[in-house]
């Protein structure tokens, strides 16, 4: 089905709408928030109905915005809590409405949180917080026609990391009563391997770690673990793909559903801008997503 424009996007000539966004995809490998702002910028606002900034935690970082389709959804709607990177310490929740958008156009609900960040947070404070916020989101599915038994974590980067921790390691279960597993895990480019810590900042983010292995998903892979889609770009020079490889191998070796998808020419921010329109039909990241979802039990 044709993804609808928004009004900014039906007043742009086709060659200058795609020369924009190709601008704001750049953008967004150099700048972060500006890139996002001109990939926002074309999203269109008439698919969903946006329940914007719900506390799942007294502290002014614990928010979270939620993308409900104003489409029909046949049987229960799958919620895509999708967590946003920033290597722990940028980035907010209001940049990723490109990505919102995106899958509430497939008839997700999407559910955006924000997180506590280094260096006013340590490890592992931004683990727990996606944890409340995923625990909120599973309580709260029945608001917008969702059920707890289908919660999937999303994430990009950092935030890949973190949803594969809350996923692999049972430690954040506790906090999670209302969502025992997750339906399944989608990661875009996520550090899930990235030991030795060589930063100054990295070692001191991860300082409060008793054992450095404990923040590294590979190190909690077991049986049992919910289906993985782990995407990533062949060109990534920030997260190596050997991240999403080594990862995928371990849930394989245990019997985990894992799919692995490396996409070529896609670098790591590139990866996550394809989800905004009209990027969905040069790279079928989206589509790789959906297919997924569509599979899970």
């Amino acid at each position: 089905m044709p993804i609808p424009e928004s009004s900014t996007a039906r007043r742009l000539p086709r060659f200058l709408l795609r020369r924009t966004l190709l601008a704001g995809s750049a953008l967004l490998a150099l700048t972060g928030c500006s890139g996002a702002t001109l990939l926002n910028a074309v999203v269109s606002s008439g698919g969903y109905r946006l329940d914007r900034g719900r506390a799942y935690g007294p502290d002014p970082q614990q928010l979270l915005d939620v993308y409900v389709p104003r489409a029909a959804g046949a049987g229960t709607r799958t919620t895509v809590v999708f967590v946003h990177g920033g290597r722990w310490e940028s980035g907010d929740r209001g940049m990723y409405k490109f990505a919102a958008e995106a899958l509430a156009s497939r008839g997700w609900v999407a559910v955006i949180p924000d997180y506590r960040k280094y260096p006013a947070v340590r490890w592992p404070v931004f683990v727990e917080d996606c944890a409340d916020a995923t625990q909120w989101a599973a309580l709260h599915a029945a608001e917008w026609g969702g059920d707890r038994s289908k919660v999937v974590l999303m994430g990009h980067s950092a935030g890949a990391h973190i949803a594969a921790l809350l996923a692999l390691d049972p430690r954040y279960a506790s906090r999670m009563p209302a969502l025992p597993r997750p339906a399944g895990v989608v990661g875009l480019a996520g550090p899930y391997d990235f030991l030795p810590l060589t930063d100054a900042d990295l070692q001191d983010m991860f300082a409060t770690a008793a054992d450095l292995r404990d923040t590294q998903p590979i190190h909690h892979v077991h049986a049992g673990t919910a289906p993985m889609l782990l995407l990533h770009g062949e060109a990534d020079d920030t997260v190596k793909p050997r991240n999403t490889h080594r990862l995928a191998a371990a849930l394989r070796a245990v019997g985990v559903p894992v799919q692995e998808q490396i996409y070529a020419d896609v670098d790591h921010l590139r990866l996550v801008a394809a989800l905004a329109w009209p990027f969905r039909s040069r790279y079928p990241v989206l589509d790789d997503i959906g297919h997924f979802i569509a599979g899970l039990a």
